[in-house]
């Protein structure tokens, strides 16, 4: 399982709409608002390392009002 964790910088008064637009995706396995840099942080999940790098780029990145993201990117042998 690769597994990223996708911090969003969005504009404001846009968290909540994004947070929802997040839960109907099925790679991400875990979201929460955060106080900081960043506005939200998601846990994504995925057996394929292509298809995880394409929810965060093609979905994610793209929803509106979302300013910017920081990706991290799980080490699988050091789980």
């Amino acid at each position: 399982m690769e597994t990223a964790y996708v911090l969003v910088n969005c504009d404001l008064g846009a968290e909540d709409g994004i947070i929802e637009d997040l839960k109907h995706i099925d790679s991400v396995k875990e979201i929460s608002g955060t106080f900081g840099a960043y506005d939200i942080i998601a846990k994504v999940e995925h057996q394929d390392k292509d298809k995880l790098r394409e929810t965060i780029t093609w979905n994610i990145r793209k929803f509106a009002h979302v300013r910017s993201t920081l990706i991290l990117m799980g080490i699988p042998k050091q789980s």
